[in-house]
């Protein structure tokens, strides 16, 4: 009498499957390069499509498993073994999965090798890189020349017929038909993990538990299926996601540049994003993202907590961030974002305008401008200052930039009026585009003592703060920008409720 399989061994939710697998569309050219003898390989795709199964599928086919090793450049214990590579001349076949994991000089130990082992046609060793997109282009920082003496296969998202076949499969073993097998499709996202966890837990809440006696139906509905993982999900992710959203604090009337990175990865179909690339799409956050990319805060936060490197991974030096854990991506993919950000404490996730405020002054007045764009863009809000717009503006004509900046990009401006500012072009140029907004409540004047508002100036009667250049300068400044983030807190506050 033949064994039941059981639900765990056909839609499995880790390892290699024995029943379900499904050749993707890189199964032949990954085969002619698997048999190829020294030629190093790099497979590379996103995390969860497939890649490694595939590997060790293909090497079993070759009839080449007595001599392969699977090492993990996550696994601290494995990276001596990975170190000892370097001088064997004979290891047979070894795959190193999550490559991109190990630390920058052993990588370039391993390009080297991947060199040596391709001029000299070992057919005594084998070396196979299995990481995250743009594996390949990585290693060529270290050696551009390696490019011919290496064969790159680049995984995607698999397609729906490949994800039918997969759950087809699964379903002829344990005799049962998934109800929701299309929605499963659509919503594993190409990825052949979601694929079987999705599938896994349709029969869990069905009730079956291994192979059936008749062609039994599944009678979960997606909605309520998906609820159930998301539930599941949240245990292990949700304090994780809060406290990667919210930097280092929740600070008053941020532009939330953390969790809008991790808001467009959900969007990605290829479960990872370049962020440089990303701020040309999304412009309104170019200066808050922007920052954090510059002033490398993204590094260091993503660096100071172990635990996000378990489900993304971020390089630093190409500002690509990527899925490591498919579950994680479907647990962000399913959020309901804006409510995440008002519970977190952002009060909105949309922006009607590049900037929160442009600055308008003298250059004698750079120290009072410097100070207060510190201030505030330490508080994650944007501002306009040109001294950091020099590269964008370079080639530009500067009247046909700023113009709109200051006429309608920006919420609210911030004018430094000092005596000196009715005498400067510059000055006079700004002012021309923006005080038509006088009328719409978004000039913020800053006046010196020496210099107040008179009778017919457009700033009196504007509710402003007054500048004493002769008293202490900081404590002053401190008291206006802190009236600058409550002001832009507020607005935010106002607009999030208007959008309900």
């Amino acid at each position: 009498m033949t064994e039941k399989k059981n639900l765990e061994d056909v839609f499995k939710l880790s390892g290699v499957p024995e029943f379900t697998f499904v050749e993707p569309a890189e199964y032949t050219r990954l085969f002619v390069a698997l048999r190829s003898k020294g030629r190093g390989l790099v497979v590379e795709g996103p995390s969860g499509i497939g890649k490694t199964t595939c590997v060790l599928k293909v090497l079993d086919r070759l009839g080449d498993n007595s001599n392969i090793r699977v090492l993990s450049g996550r696994k601290r214990l494995d990276k001596p073994v990975i170190e000892a590579l370097i001088d064997n001349e004979n290891f047979g076949t070894v795959i190193i999965d999550d490559f991109h994991k190990l630390e920058e000089p052993l990588k370039q130990k391993l390009s080297d090798l991947l060199k040596i082992l391709a001029d000299e046609e070992n057919e005594n060793s084998k070396l196979v890189l299995v990481g995250i997109n743009k594996t390949g282009h990585s290693l060529f920082q270290y050696s551009a020349d390696l490019r011919n003496r290496i064969d790159i296969i680049k995984f995607e998202s698999n397609s729906e017929e490949k994800l039918e076949e997969l759950l087809e499969k699964g379903e002829q073993c344990l005799k049962v038909e998934l109800n929701v097998k299309s929605e499963i499709i659509l919503g594993s996202q190409g990825s052949f993990h979601l694929a079987q966890m999705l599938a896994h837990h349709a029969c869990l809440k069905s009730n079956i538990l291994e192979e059936c006696e008749i062609l039994t139906p599944t009678t979960v509905s997606f909605e309520a299926l998906k609820e159930f993982i998301l539930d599941d999900l949240s245990t292990s992710f949700s304090q994780l996601t809060t406290r990667f959203c919210k930097g280092q604090r929740v600070k008053k009337g941020s532009r939330a540049p953390y969790l809008h990175v991790l808001y467009w990865l959900s969007k990605s179909e290829s479960m990872s994003i370049n962020i440089e690339s990303t701020l040309i799409e999304q412009p309104n956050h170019r200066n808050s993202v922007g920052q954090i990319l510059t002033k490398g805060h993204l590094k260091e936060h993503y660096e100071g907590n172990e635990s996000y490197s378990e489900v993304i991974y971020y390089n630093n030096e190409t500002t690509e961030l990527s899925i490591e854990d498919p579950k994680y991506f479907f647990y962000i993919k399913n959020l309901p974002w804006s409510k995440v950000a008002k519970k977190i404490g952002f009060h909105t996730v949309e922006f009607s305008s590049e900037y929160d405020y442009a600055l308008s002054f003298t250059g004698l007045e750079r120290n009072i401008a410097d100070y207060i764009q510190q201030k505030l863009s330490d508080n994650e809000i944007s501002v306009f200052y040109d001294n950091n717009e020099q590269a964008r503006i370079l080639s530009q004509n500067v009247e046909e930039y700023l113009a709109p900046i200051y006429r309608s990009e920006s919420r609210f401006i911030v004018a430094i009026l000092s005596k000196n500012y009715p005498s400067r072009v510059w000055c006079k140029f700004e002012a021309d585009n923006f005080k038509e907004r006088f009328g719409e409540n978004c000039v913020i004047p800053l006046w010196f003592s020496d210099c107040p508002p008179g009778m017919f100036d457009l700033t009196n009667g504007t509710g402003g703060f007054t500048f004493d250049p002769s008293q202490d300068r900081d404590s002053q400044l401190n008291q206006f920008t802190d009236l600058l983030i409550e002001k832009i807190h507020n607005v935010r506050i106002e607009e999030s409720s208007c959008s309900l």
